[in-house]
């Protein structure tokens, strides 16, 4: 299937100063079947007195549908006092931080604590753990070496939770985090694995995660995107072997596209074409948006084609983003002491720490739906020396972003989420010694957290074999993961809906989905 979510290149005949903008806002407006509709179109409406044309409008606009198939939102009456309006019933967050790990960290050398693995060094799994498990094909037909973690493990807060040595701030923090010990995917490589993730199937062209919360819940701010994407520019990990991530990660699929995430960059304008050319002032812009508004709903009461109002919301929605986001990316007004909490790496545009700040500043201003992606975790080789590039990158940042929301009162309503599209084997990859060796990719366990937004702190949810392999208690499939997401945002996984293509599509597919009940508040 070929991904309607391509970054689109500026076209040099281009009249409209907005649409470039515009179209960085909202990329997939033109579909591809709207050149035959519009024929049609202008075939009928010259025949028959246009009524044809009219019909024809009815069912286009039928079949992309704008409102989700779901129950009424609770009114205000019903809410108690201090509870938050959801989709199908009172929320405990209404924001999400989305912390996305490409290339998937190790859970033993972070999370997962097997001190008797030690004893086993370069030993054969056994096979009665292994069970014929899928392997990729960089390991298949290679004998399966355990390779213990060298890191050393200690605990941390109130219940004593083992963490690495690699994550001594994500310590301090500890007693706001529940960890996840038991995640399982069904993804074996990295793209079908950060599709399913993100999307909820390793299928491209999917509706993504911020893309159902937009559809479902709406916008908070009216003059900020309701879901926004941060990638790192650079990483401490590894450099050599890096996938790519496609914007469909953050696309709207088959919802309408004004719902996809819109990608901020890590230098010039935070979105393409945000600045006014030479010559071109603000007032100006105002007409020549007031003009293509005028032409764009001339246009709409000819065709009928709902994506033409998306291009007016997105039109509009960028001329607003010229005065809302100098003011949103301008840090100077933070303090000495917020930006030493998040580290030195904070100064750099593009850092993972810097993310981390501005995400706290988009969540400040009610953005819905921050994502952030971190790659170089894809450690088949020299795993030790890489982790501590990547640990270092992330530690401090995720312990200050959420020690920052505390002290700003945010963190009991909004979600701090942290994971990646699998995990790695206890066996080696390539050379093992006791300081140096590799993991391959391992969907069966893994490890995930959240924080805040109702989630039980100072926790580790779900328990893993004495190989890091297998889950032996609490189960949590990806599908469980993001459907405990909406449930804390107010929606029900099940009933939160879109038809197309014949089925009432959702983010957690047709497969069962279980809410994680036993680390809510």
């Amino acid at each position: 299937m070929t991904s309607r979510f391509a970054p689109q290149a500026k076209s040099p005949n281009s009249t409209c100063l907005f649409n470039d903008l515009a179209m960085n806002v909202s990329q997939n407006h033109a579909l591809p079947t709207l050149a035959n509709l519009s024929g049609r179109r202008q075939f009928l409406q010259h025949a028959g007195m246009g009524l044809g044309a009219a019909a024809l409008g009815s069912i286009v606009a039928r079949a992309q549908a704008n409102e989700a198939v779901s129950a009424e939102k609770p009114v205000a009456a019903d809410l108690k006092a201090g509870e938050m309006a959801g989709l199908h019933f009172p929320a405990k967050a209404k924001r999400v931080i989305f912390l996305f790990m490409a290339g998937a960290p190790s859970q033993m050398d972070l999370f997962d604590y097997k001190p008797e693995l030690a004893k086993q060094f370069k030993q054969p799994l056994p096979p009665s753990v292994s069970n014929g498990q899928r392997v990729t094909a960089m390991t298949r037909g290679q004998e399966q070496i355990i390779a213990p973690s060298m890191f050393e493990f200690s605990r941390h807060g109130e219940n004593g939770v083992h963490l690495s040595e690699l994550l001594p701030h994500l310590g301090t923090v500890i007693d706001d985090i529940c960890l996840i010990r038991s995640t399982h995917t069904d993804a074996i490589n990295h793209d079908p694995g950060k599709t399913l993730f993100c999307t909820g199937s390793e299928i491209p062209g999917k509706a993504s995660l911020g893309s159902w919360l937009s559809y479902g819940l709406g916008r908070m701010n009216e003059n900020l995107p309701d879901f926004i994407v941060l990638n790192s520019a650079f990483w401490s990990g590894d450099k050599a072997n890096i996938q790519a991530l496609y914007s469909r990660l953050w696309g709207s699929g088959y919802l309408p596209s004004k719902h996809q995430g819109v990608s901020f960059q890590p230098s010039g304008d935070p979105v393409l074409f945000l600045s006014n050319p030479q010559g071109v002032n603000r007032e100006s812009r105002q007409k020549m948006l007031d003009l293509v508004t005028d032409l764009n709903r001339q246009h709409m009461q000819q065709s009928g084609d709902p994506e033409i109002l998306t291009t007016i919301a997105q039109q509009e929605m960028a001329f607003r983003m010229q005065a809302s986001v100098p003011e949103l990316t301008d840090l100077s007004q933070e303090t000495e002491d917020t930006l030493a909490m998040y580290g030195p790496e904070v100064h750099k545009s593009g850092s993972f720490a810097r993310n981390c700040l501005m995400a706290r500043r988009m969540v400040e201003r009610d953005v819905r739906f921050v994502q952030l992606f971190h790659r170089g975790w894809d450690h088949h080789s020299h795993l030790p020396k890489k982790i501590r590039g990547q640990a270092y990158d992330v530690d401090q940042p995720c312990a200050a972003l959420i020690r920052d929301l505390r002290q700003r009162g945010m963190l009991d309503d909004t979600l701090v989420v942290f994971a990646g599209e699998f995990g790695r084997t206890t066996y080696c990859q390539g050379k093992l010694t006791h300081k140096d060796y590799g993991r391959d990719h391992h969907p069966r366990c893994f490890t995930t957290w959240m924080a805040g937004g109702g989630v039980k702190g100072g926790i580790a949810h779900g328990v893993t074999d004495d190989f890091s392999y297998n889950v032996v208690e609490n189960p949590v499939h990806v599908r469980d993961f993001n459907a405990t997401i909406l449930h804390q945002l107010g929606i029900n996984h099940e009933r939160l809906t879109f038809p197309f293509l014949g089925l009432d599509q959702r983010l957690t597919g047709v497969e069962e989905a279980h809410v994680i009940h036993d680390i809510l508040a």
